[in-house]
């Protein structure tokens, strides 16, 4: 069985898997129910001053029968006094000393502020801190959340803040709500951050009830935009870190977090260079218990592959992830129809036909419909084989090229030169 333990910049938990700061972390009973069914490590609701939240605070984007395909929240910080979670952050610490408690923090971008909080979090004994720079509404309009997180002075100087009287890691969160993310990771590392973590959610709007013509969710008739997590946003997140983790400015360990649903998707942020992943809707969605099927399908995998360790996955596939301008121009892969396995329902032709290279062919032998992909005008753009509903029906299969590789750099290199 592969080792699941992880390090990440310092904080030590028995795997990858942790609770994001969110609703499931919002008190000591959630976090020791989380930790009993497997979880490796928790980063508790954030703390700051008391805070009213409102109701309604939920909504879910449901696609094709997929429920909560997308998750929308106008949920604010944690509603709790910190005396209360102080208490219950201490008391669960000492049951549970093997897991990683990490404190996430947000106060006023005032020095005394942060110094005073992370003083009284760090006596309880937590393991390290989580900077919150990414809540995109409601205290971004008191001037915390994602509208420090979208100022890259603002990053660096609260994470040295911070720095300053800390004696644990600090992790800084950053908001995906912004131009360029490895703008602000920078700030956070020149601020000493010892990790980054992200993404925070998306400003998003739910929905629109086509019968009231309220916003979902509403609040007594009016509404506003939430941040916006869930398997939706998982493409988001992952390119987002990858970007980070081919930046050769940025050195320290990421958390990741974003649609994160299952071993699949934390083994995935990893091979892009997460040290450990955070899960948040997926939770929420089914409980706790899908920590169990986690580890089980993250040991297997690494058995499967013979890898002895999880922290050996991590940043193994940053070097194959480049620019566009970088990619080989020259490179053919084409599609190609098994018609044994075809249920012809002809979704790759209409696709083809009417939105892609018109390269499918319709042809009758025997009486039998089949179809055939002139390879000669298939770009190789994978649109059949994605809207397929058969596995194994199209595949797509490399063809040697003639022509030798070439990127558009090199391409655009050999015309300046040409034209001197």
């Amino acid at each position: 069985m592969a080792e699941l333990r992880i390090d990440l910049a310092g904080i030590k938990s028995p795997n990858p898997f942790w609770l994001a700061s969110a609703p499931p972390t919002n008190s000591g009973y959630q976090v020791q129910r989380a930790f009993e069914a497997g979880w490796g490590g928790a980063v508790w609701k954030t703390l700051g001053d008391p805070i009213l939240n409102v109701s309604s605070r939920f909504a879910a984007v449901s696609y094709n029968g997929q429920r909560v395909a997308g998750f929308n929240n106008i949920e604010l910080i944690t509603d709790r006094p910190l005396e209360v979670n102080l208490k219950e952050i201490y008391e669960t610490k000492k049951r549970f000393p093997n897991h990683a408690i990490i404190a996430s923090l947000m106060v006023e971008p005032k020095q005394e502020k942060w110094h005073e909080i992370v003083k009284r979090v760090e006596d309880v004994g937590v393991d390290g801190f989580e900077l919150n720079f990414g809540c995109p509404h409601g205290m971004a309009e008191r001037g915390m959340g994602s509208a420090s997180g979208q100022v890259p002075e603002l990053v660096e100087k609260q994470t040295y803040w911070a720095k300053e009287v800390a004696r644990t890691p600090v992790i800084v969160k950053l908001t995906p709500n912004i131009t360029d993310i490895t703008v602000t990771a920078e700030a956070a590392a020149r601020g000493g951050a010892d990790a980054i973590s992200m993404i925070n959610t998306i400003n998003s709007l739910a929905g629109v009830d086509l019968n009231t013509w309220n916003t979902v969710p509403h609040v007594a008739g009016k509404g506003a935009h939430g941040g916006y997590c869930g398997p939706a946003v998982k493409p988001i997140a992952l390119n987002m870190v990858a970007e980070c983790a081919r930046n050769p400015a940025l050195t320290i360990p990421i958390s990741g977090i974003g649609g994160i649903s299952n071993w699949q998707d934390a083994a995935e942020f990893m091979l892009m260079g997460a040290t450990g992943v955070q899960v948040c809707t997926a939770a929420m969605h089914h409980g706790f218990s899908i920590v169990e099927d986690m580890i089980d399908g993250l040991n297997n995998y690494l058995d499967d592959k013979g890898i002895a360790s999880v922290m050996d996955l991590v940043g193994k596939s940053v070097l194959r992830y480049a620019n566009w301008g970088d990619l080989d121009l020259n490179y053919k892969i084409v599609a190609e129809i098994n018609n044994d396995v075809c249920i012809n329902c002809n979704k790759c032709h209409i696709a083809c036909e009417d939105t892609s290279h018109q390269c499918i062919d319709l042809y009758t032998e025997s009486g039998r419909p089949l179809l055939k992909v002139r390879e000669e005008d298939c770009v190789g753009c994978n649109l059949c084989s994605i809207v397929c509903p058969v596995d194994g029906a199209i595949t797509m299969v490399e063809r040697k090229s003639n022509i030798a590789p070439m990127t558009w750099n090199e391409r655009q290199s050999l015309i300046s030169n040409f034209a001197r």
